[in-house]
């Protein structure tokens, strides 16, 4: 049933919210899956906390438009188009590379994809996912800072125990 004018309208209009509050999109050719591996695909997405939708490319073309910073995925909307959006850059690759592998299927492929106004071509896949999540990062971040602050403790530490030691040593001899 073809989508009348307002329902066109509003599919465009909540794209172009997803677009401008996701800062990580990615375009999916989700062709030849059948709707029990389609289903499980959206499940595997709902629960990496990644949205993923069928659009048509026209609408998805004129919310990109509106939005702006997407000329070079324009040339990715051709055939059947899914897309991510999502907080996490590496979530939907993740989700893409697993379901791949366990399904022997070729498809979900990457068509291409922005991450914070990056562009990466559907041969970026294993690098997207080998990105680091934010809390992945954070903790690395934690690590670092906390490694100077501990060497600082076991340094101010160490004289007082060395100082006590000679003492207990001198008191031994003395005895």
């Amino acid at each position: 049933m073809a989508m009348t004018k307002e329902q066109k309208t509003a599919a465009v209009q909540e794209l172009v919210g997803k677009l401008e509050e996701a800062p990580t999109v990615y375009l999916t050719n989700y062709s030849g899956l059948t709707v029990a591996q389609a289903n499980n695909l959206r499940g595997q997405f709902r629960a990496a906390g990644v949205e993923f939708k069928v659009v048509k490319n026209t609408l998805l073309k004129l919310a990109m438009d509106k939005v702006g910073g997407y000329d070079e995925l324009l040339d990715y909307l051709n055939g059947p188009t899914a897309i991510a959006f999502t907080q996490e850059p590496a979530a939907p690759a993740r989700v893409i590379k697993k379901f791949v592998k366990e399904s022997k299927t070729e498809n979900p492929s990457l068509k291409g994809a922005i991450v914070e106004g990056a562009i990466f071509h559907q041969d970026a896949l294993n690098i997207l996912a080998d990105l680091k999540s934010t809390d992945e990062l954070l903790g690395d971040i934690v690590s670092l800072l906390m490694g100077p602050m501990s060497n600082i403790v076991s340094a101010i530490q160490a004289p007082g125990s060395n100082l006590a030691g000679a003492v207990k040593v001198l008191a031994e001899r003395e005895a």
